[in-house]
């Protein structure tokens, strides 16, 4: 008889304006350090523009933007998470990423008895640092933004 063994998942902790937030680790790709943006013509206000990695070209998602926190420009020290939110590859810029935290070793609780306007989280979890919010990769870009950028991206980035 097989042995079972419960599936783990991990997630990738990152901060943007001094608040963690986490993506599963399963949808992301690699995280890169910050470059120069290529504007995309046509492309929802949420994309910064476009980044070239490896031949790859990749829309860069503002999620200062996208989460209504105050603007500020690409640093140096920013990065990028790389992942997949639906069917797109996406560059998250991000103020810095690089922990990563066994799901299971957190109580997680459904992210509306936390916090209004839940519409990308898939859940909270509270640590010793304070709240961890849990993004909904799925959900980030809007059917119509999705639209849009796959076809400005036909257009002119790729």
């Amino acid at each position: 008889m097989p042995l079972s063994h419960p599936i783990r998942a991990y997630l990738l902790v990152f901060t943007l304006d001094r608040q963690r937030y986490a993506l599963r680790l399963d949808r992301v790709q690699r995280v890169v350090r910050a470059a120069a943006v290529t504007p995309l013509p046509k492309a929802p206000e949420v994309v910064l523009g476009i980044l070239d990695l490896g031949g790859q070209v990749v829309p860069v998602i503002n999620l200062r933007r996208r989460f209504r926190l105050p603007e500020r420009e690409l640093r140096s020290d920013d990065q990028f998470v790389v992942a997949k939110a639906g069917a797109l590859t996406v560059a998250l810029a991000v103020d810095a990423a690089g922990e990563v935290l066994e799901e299971g070793e957190l109580e997680l609780v459904p992210p509306e008895s936390v916090v209004a306007g839940t519409a990308f989280l898939e859940g909270v979890a509270a640590t010793r640092e304070g709240l961890l919010l849990i993004h909904d990769l799925e959900s980030l870009l809007f059917p119509s933004e999705e639209r849009q950028l796959s076809q400005a991206l036909a257009e002119g980035g790729g």
